[in-house]
């Protein structure tokens, strides 16, 4: 699965999978309990695929910040949870993007691009590659 068809929405916990467009919005399934969920367009949601991170140079898109953990990780878990201290996430997030504004970037959002990260891995979405053309119009 692609993140392109995972969502974040504003005032929920954890990740939603896309599962069907309906008139009013759209219906998500939780990543943590697979719990299904009518999410009105009002709701603030926000598509993983379009979330990029603030560095001193440019913005990088969060999947290739997901792609660095996973290859700084080896393909497994974060080595820090996201209840860390501010310090330690700091630190971690550095290995991981030295460059990352630190003004623009703040401990919760580090916390939160943990926390989906470990997330999706544990779902078993630890492919962080664009989707070719091909795979888009399969999928549909």
């Amino acid at each position: 699965m692609a993140l392109e068809k995972i969502l974040s929405i504003g005032g929920k916990p954890g990740l939603y999978k896309l599962l069907t467009q309906t008139r009013s919005g759209f219906v998500g399934e939780s990543l943590i309990d697979g719990k299904r969920i009518t999410v009105g367009f009002r709701n603030n949601v926000s598509v993983l695929s379009e979330i990029a991170i603030y560095t001193l140079e440019e913005e990088v898109p969060l999947r290739e910040v997901f792609q660095k953990i996973k290859d700084k990780e080896n393909g497994g878990k974060t080595a820090v949870h996201h209840k860390e201290e501010k310090i330690k996430l700091e630190e971690y997030f550095f290995e991981i993007l030295p460059n990352y504004d630190e003004d623009r970037v703040y401990a919760s959002d580090i916390k939160k691009i943990i926390q989906w990260y470990n997330l999706l891995h544990d779902n078993g979405i630890t492919e962080f590659a664009p989707a070719t053309e091909e795979e888009s119009s399969e999928e549909e």
